[in-house]
């Protein structure tokens, strides 16, 4: 990987690990690659961290879904949960492919430059 692209998903990564929503599981994967970034371990950290990246980012379908579920409005009380689903409305119709929260938006950056990930 390139200077470049590791001080891009560094940078990216560090905003992933701050969001509020950045779930355990990737918060975790996110620190082992940063500890492992540079050293004979990143090969491996970069294979494990892109997996979870690509598990736990939300598809717009799936955040919709979810806020006009029970559990969402149990989630985000049944004002926001309607919010959000209105909101991922919007940014779907807008051409979102993913939630636009920090962590989902930190990951789609990455993901984004999946293949330097690997060069």
């Amino acid at each position: 990987m390139t200077k470049e692209t590791l001080a891009f998903v560094t940078e990216k990564t560090k905003e992933l690990t701050a969001a509020h929503s950045c779930c355990a599981e990737l918060k975790e994967a996110a620190n082992n690659w940063l500890a492992a970034a540079g050293t004979d371990k990143e090969a491996e950290a970069t294979k494990a961290y892109v997996a979870e990246l690509e598990a736990d980012i939300m598809p717009i379908d799936g955040l919709i879904a979810f806020a006009e579920s029970d559990m969402g409005a149990k989630i985000f009380g049944a004002e926001m949960a309607k919010n959000v689903a209105a909101h991922g409305k919007e940014i779907k119709a807008a051409g979102a492919k993913y939630c636009d929260c920090p962590a989902c938006a930190a990951c789609e950056a990455i993901l984004a430059r999946k293949e330097e990930l690997f060069k």
